[in-house]
């Protein structure tokens, strides 16, 4: 049995988010997806995906746009949080 594949809290969260958008879109996030789910500037976010492709935990497709694609098990990815407090239209009685 391999062991569980090893990640910071964050790129966890990465991995879910990728995960998670990948399920309801039906295809991956672009690094601008990831950008307004993290909240972090989009050089940053490019730095992230850069880690997680050489460490092993995603994999791209060179000059191909939203090629991500997961190496590890969903299973072994974090709940995916809210980054924002959700915002409603609905005012308050």
């Amino acid at each position: 049995m391999a062991a569980p594949p090893r990640f910071t809290e964050k790129q966890g969260q990465c991995l879910a988010f990728i995960w998670a958008y990948s399920q309801i879109n039906e295809r991956a996030p672009a690094e601008r997806d990831l950008q307004r789910y993290s909240g972090v500037t989009p050089p940053s976010v490019h730095q992230m995906v850069l880690t997680l492709e050489r460490v092993g935990l995603i994999r791209r497709k060179p000059g191909v746009a939203r090629s991500i694609e997961l190496l590890v098990n969903h299973n072994c990815l974090p709940t995916l949080q809210p980054n924002q407090p959700v915002k409603s239209s609905v005012q308050r009685y």
